[in-house]
């Protein structure tokens, strides 16, 4: 209100008469003043008159409050836009030790085809998994401590990679299909697989990390979207939205489950707050076999035939 304080406060002010309490000011008026006797004495002759103190009409006010208001339109787009992402430089790969064990793609820079049968885990693969599984959490976890900005993905890669290998265990993306780094970072527009580089985060990034670990010839696969610094409430809404989607769809997950309804549960929800499922990326079994069957699609769709993409 800083406009319109600073044009009332240069508006004149005037002592005007009136006939009558009914009569209205040009713009608004206060109650009658209570005047000193020396003012009153002067006043006597005019015993049923009441003074009022009025400001008389601000030409342009709301012409200078229109002007304003656009001007901090003009300047929130400025602020909220943001440039595109641009691909920074991609370091070498990194090494991994000889005595740990190596996926079956290892050494090819040919994209594996998705294996056709469903993994069908008993109890001992199903303890592997949960330690692939919970590796890939704690590596996942220590990613995201990472995520502010000036910080960069490549830098993200390194200790990520680190961490894996330490743990005996491989990072399954380095490699597959001729992919460059130990893991995926995805900024703000680029939707998945994303390949670590030079570029820095900056304040206002989200950045998707999908960490894979290949422990004891099981892969143990999970990802997150964290926040970087001060993001704007829109991509934070983004991102609860597809965090409450992937809750639904699990919520959806038990024996004899029909996954046409975990993709529906995902796209009603989605929709729900004005969102839409990117249609081209799957979800997808996973065991000692990095993608397998079942394809999990993120809506309600009956055809089977659909791309399989990675």
């Amino acid at each position: 209100m800083a406009v319109v304080d600073s044009l009332v406060h240069s508006a004149s002010l005037r002592l005007s008469s009136s006939s009558s309490p009914s009569s209205k000011s040009s713009l608004f008026a206060g109650s009658p003043l209570a005047l000193s006797p020396a003012f009153v004495s002067v006043k006597q002759t005019c015993p049923n008159r009441r003074l009022v103190i009025v400001s008389k009409r601000i030409s342009g006010l709301e012409e200078a409050m229109r002007i304003r208001r656009e001007r901090e339109l003009q300047s929130t787009k400025r602020l909220r836009r943001r440039p595109p992402l641009r691909r920074g430089r991609v370091s070498p790969r990194l090494p991994v030790p000889d005595h740990i064990p190596k996926p079956p793609y290892f050494g090819s820079p040919l994209l594996p085809e998705l294996a056709s049968e469903h993994q069908v885990h008993d109890s001992d693969s199903i303890a592997h998994m949960r330690a692939a599984c919970e590796l890939a959490a704690r590596v996942l976890d220590y990613a995201g401590t990472l995520v502010k900005p000036s910080v960069t993905t490549d830098e993200i890669d390194k200790a990520v990679h680190q961490m894996i290998i330490e743990a005996g265990a491989y990072p399954s993306p380095l490699g597959y299909g001729g992919f460059p780094k130990s893991v995926c970072t995805s900024v703000n527009e680029c939707m998945c697989h994303g390949i670590p580089d030079s570029r820095q985060l900056q304040d206002g990034d989200i950045i998707n990390i999908d960490v894979t670990v290949y422990l004891n010839g099981y892969h143990g696969d999970t990802s997150r979207t964290f926040l970087c610094g001060n993001v704007s409430d829109a991509l934070k809404n983004l991102v609860q939205v597809t965090e409450e989607c992937m809750e639904r769809g699990i919520a959806v997950c038990k024996d004899g489950a029909s996954f046409k309804k975990i993709g529906k549960r995902i796209s009603d929800h989605a929709e729900k707050y004005g969102y839409g499922v990117v249609e081209r990326f799957v979800g997808h079994g996973v065991g000692t076999i990095f993608h397998s069957q079942p394809i999990i699609y993120h809506h309600p769709s009956r055809d089977s035939n659909i791309g399989y993409k990675i």
